[in-house]
């Protein structure tokens, strides 16, 4: 008759040896992530790979340059000057103010040709520059004693008006104006000589 081996009880040493070879360790059947493999250094590169890769990425893009254009400064070019005065003319028919700068312009150059000119002088340079010699009046150079008159008068009447001028010490030099024509007819009042001549 076979024997039949004596079955060991549990918490024997012999149970204790064959449960843990039978059984296989927990070490053996973990799962082990492939990262767990990588070195500190590997993983760290990894890392500031991914952070330059994130970076570039939300970068903002590139300011594109415009270009200002400033308006020109307008070149700062001279004024043009006005034209200088027309020099003084005769006005045919017209008026004594009309002719008033003309008429003083020749009776300064005839006192800066004399200065000591009579009333002929007068005259003469006012019928050269176009006057009418008949439309003219003076007064005498000398008193009615013969003494030289302080001041000459002499008149050119233009229709209704009159050119009028006075030179010597009592006008203080040269004088001039316009006035309308006398009521008895002529410019000058007092006696004047005759223009015969």
């Amino acid at each position: 008759m076979r024997r039949f081996e004596e079955i060991p009880q549990l918490g024997s040493p012999s149970v204790v040896s064959m449960t843990a070879k039978a059984r296989p360790t927990a070490a053996r059947h973990r799962w082990r992530s492939p990262a767990a493999g990588l070195t500190g250094a590997a993983f760290a590169g990894m890392a500031l790979a991914l952070a330059v890769s994130l970076t570039a990425c939300s970068a903002p893009p590139h300011a594109i340059p415009t270009q200002t254009h400033s308006a020109p400064t307008p070149s700062s070019t001279p004024a043009p000057t006005s034209a200088a005065p027309a020099a003084p003319a005769l006005v045919p028919g017209g008026t004594a103010t009309q002719n008033l700068p003309y008429f003083d312009k020749v009776n300064q150059a005839t006192i800066a040709a004399n200065a000591g000119a009579h009333g002929r002088d007068f005259i003469d340079a006012l019928v050269a520059a176009g006057f009418t010699k008949s439309d003219m009046q003076v007064t005498a150079d000398t008193t009615t004693i013969g003494l030289t008159a302080n001041s000459i008068q002499f008149s050119v009447q233009l229709g209704d008006t009159c050119l009028i001028g006075q030179y010597g010490a009592d006008a203080g030099g040269y004088e001039s104006t316009t006035s309308a024509t006398l009521a008895t007819g002529g410019c000058l009042i007092g006696q004047t000589r005759p223009i015969d001549w």
